[in-house]
């Protein structure tokens, strides 16, 4: 056995910085590893010591092995730990830590190696008595493979990567002219994420559960269950949301999964902590096929720690240290309920188009409360004000979870802690979130993988309330009102005039609404505000701290705020808008202006280019492909027309709202001219 002195964390974001907390509670220093994009960053300055491993290109960087390994020889580290994603599940990386006498913090390569591979995990685990998805697993298969394969597997049908896990990569196909654009999109993005474009088919089961199966298993033989965590609601195969223990699961068939779940990890001689998927037909209350095995640490883990007790860093370094586990089966306890919900500097209201900027404030709930090891309020955050969420890596900034004595409890802790937190500077999920925590299928525990995508109303768009519009303008009524009485009255920024005071107006405009104009007349203490052509009302703000106290009409309300230049952000119960103010001319200009551009809707790199100068389109048409923060977003067209030029290669790194492609439409002579925005 082995006692680590300093250990290297190869990763970024919150989890980074949540491993972190468990090496300092452990006495055990640690090495944060950094790109040049993070220079700054929360993991980087919490660690003891920070060393730089290449430019802002994850490749260049988290995902280059002989940077990571060189910070590790450079730093006299005894262990790496890789956290998850990048080069958590890379056997390539073990391999070469165990090369160059550094440990591994996770199973063996072969284990790896046995579960990474998606065609032979399926086999093995097969042949181990576990259920699997009906699919083809072949290695190697064409095209013209796959497209046979979804044919005897019949729609619709699943197309998913043999390497790698997360979601990436996954097609749905539900008829044979689907199949070629889908195993294309597919490959690339395996390719991107994976460095591998194998694909394998399996069956689509329609409103299934996704359930899994924590595991945990030490160098002395002995392998348990951590219980299960639900899944299940997922955006484009990604969790949004995970609680823990499931509402659907019986306690007949929590024994039959964990068995299983022990049997997948005995079946590769698996080490350290991992979790094994499985995919339940929500129509039975029995059937449950093995997905896929996880050879990490999850992002979902805080909600297995909360009801367990457990801290799963803790034992992943101690397993790794050769210490034996320090429960058995019999003496895992279960305590209560927990539920994580997943914040995301993402745009619901745009397709859930990542976001970027600098955080002018952050708030987020005081970790408080207990029922065991853990805080019953608990943030897992990698952000803090003045931090900067650029566009080059994933863009979860936090991990919100309660617990709670029963579901209905931690359910309410979390309503509450969305309704505390405010990330000014970006555009977020919260409120998403919020309305899908509220959404009765939720609140009841009818849960399915496609239960998201039913409901698109919650992401829609939402004008401006009036109280927020006077609290803009009270909060810019602060800003033109003297610090302090007397001086040249002729000096004063605010409306001050001989005779009536003068209304000062400003025209703003927020996500989901048109320009509106605003007045406000008087003082901070003293106000009137209007709204367009509204009534009068009485208001009052005082402001301290990032904070604005607003009394409208006898109201009492609270807003975060914070301004740059044009732009303030304001939020309120967890939602937050960003409201831009516009000159009046301006605005007018760009209510008809800017025909023919399709531009860039986030900064990213330019993956696909679909269509050339003089190419006629049609409405729905893709046009140009662009990724960021992993997303991969394409812009199709939203009228006939004729492309006139295209600006971009692909490889380009463009900035938001750079011009793609320009469009024109032609009259029924068939002569070109310009058209509307595509």
């Amino acid at each position: 056995m082995v006692v680590f002195d300093k250990v290297l964390v190869a990763n970024r974001g919150e989890i980074a910085v949540r491993v972190l907390r468990t090496l300092r509670e452990l006495g055990i220093g640690s090495v944060a590893v950094h790109s040049d994009a993070d220079a700054n960053a929360r993991h980087v300055r919490e660690a003891d010591e920070a060393i730089r491993i290449g430019r802002a290109s994850a490749r260049e960087s988290y995902l280059c092995i002989p940077a990571v390994i060189e910070a590790a020889l450079r730093t006299g580290v005894a262990a790496i730990h890789p956290g998850y994603g990048f080069l958590s599940e890379n056997a390539e990386f073990a391999r070469a830590c165990e090369d160059n006498g550094i440990v591994f913090i996770g199973p063996p390569v072969e284990a790896m190696r046995a579960m990474g591979d998606k065609i032979a995990a399926k086999t093995r685990v097969a042949a181990a008595g576990v259920p699997v998805v009906p699919g083809r697993h072949d290695l190697g298969m064409t095209d013209s493979d796959l497209a046979a394969a979804c044919e005897s597997v019949g729609f619709p049908a699943l197309l998913k990567p043999s390497a790698g896990g997360g979601g990436k990569g996954m097609r749905v196909v539900r008829h044979s002219g689907e199949v070629g654009a889908a195993a294309e999109s597919a490959r690339r993005e395996s390719r991107s994420s994976f460095g591998d474009d194998a694909l394998l088919v399996e069956r689509y089961i329609e409103r299934p559960r996704h359930i899994e199966v924590q595991v945990a298993a030490d160098r002395h033989g002995n392998v348990i269950h951590l219980w299960e965590r639900e899944c299940s609601l997922q955006r484009r195969h990604q969790k949004v949301m995970e609680e823990a223990p499931s509402v659907w699961v019986t306690p007949g068939m929590r024994d039959r999964m964990g068995a299983a779940a022990v049997d997948v990890a005995r079946s590769c001689a698996y080490t350290g902590v991992g979790t094994v998927e499985f995919i339940v037909d929500s129509t039975s209350a029995e059937d449950f096929f093995f997905l896929e095995m996880n050879t990490r640490l999850q992002v979902e883990h805080p909600v297995t720690e909360a009801i367990t007790g457990i801290d799963l860093v803790r034992w992943q370094i101690e397993i790794a240290e050769g210490r034996e586990l320090p429960l058995t089966q019999e003496e895992v306890g279960l305590t209560g309920h927990a539920i994580e919900a997943r914040v995301y500097a993402e745009d619901p209201a745009t397709g859930f188009l990542p976001s970027s900027g600098r955080l002018m404030l952050v708030h987020e709930p005081a970790e408080q409360g207990s029922l065991g090891r853990w805080p019953a309020v608990r943030v897992d955050s990698a952000v803090e004000s003045g931090d900067t969420v650029g566009s080059d890596y994933d863009p979860m900034i936090a991990k919100l979870i309660a617990h709670g004595p029963d579901r209905a409890q931690a359910l309410a802790r979390l309503h509450q802690m969305l309704s505390e937190t405010a990330y000014l500077g970006v555009t977020t999920n919260t409120a998403y979130l919020g309305r899908l925590l509220a959404l009765s299928d939720v609140v009841n525990g009818d849960l399915h993988t496609g239960l998201i995508d039913e409901h698109t109303e919650l992401a829609a768009p939402e004008d401006v309330p009036d109280d927020v519009l006077a609290a803009a303008a009270l909060e810019r009524l602060i800003s033109i009102t003297p610090a302090a009485p007397g001086g040249d009255p002729w000096m004063r920024g605010d409306s001050w005039r001989l005779g009536p005071r003068a209304w000062a107006s400003w025209r703003v405009r927020g996500p989901g609404a048109v320009a509106v104009d605003v007045f406000a007349r008087g003082t901070p203490e003293r106000a009137k505000i209007r709204i367009g052509d509204g009534e009068v009302m009485l208001a009052s703000v005082h402001a301290s701290d990032g904070r604005l106290t607003v009394e409208l009409e006898g109201d009492q309300r609270s807003y975060w705020y914070a301004r740059t230049s044009a732009t303030l952000w304001l939020s309120r119960d967890g939602q937050t808008w960003r409201l831009v103010e516009l000159d009046r001319l301006d605005a007018e200009r760009t209510e008809s202006a800017g025909v023919g551009a399709v531009v860039s809707p986030m900064p990213g790199s330019v993956i696909a280019v679909y269509v050339k100068p003089g190419d006629p389109v049609a409405s729905g048409d893709p046009l140009v492909a662009v990724e960021a923060m992993k997303m991969e977003h394409t812009l199709h067209a939203k009228g006939d027309g004729v492309v006139l030029e295209v600006p971009v290669s692909v490889g380009q790194q463009v900035a938001m709202d750079a011009e793609l492609v320009l469009l024109g439409s032609r009259d029924a002579r068939g002569e070109e001219e310009t058209g509307e925005h595509a």
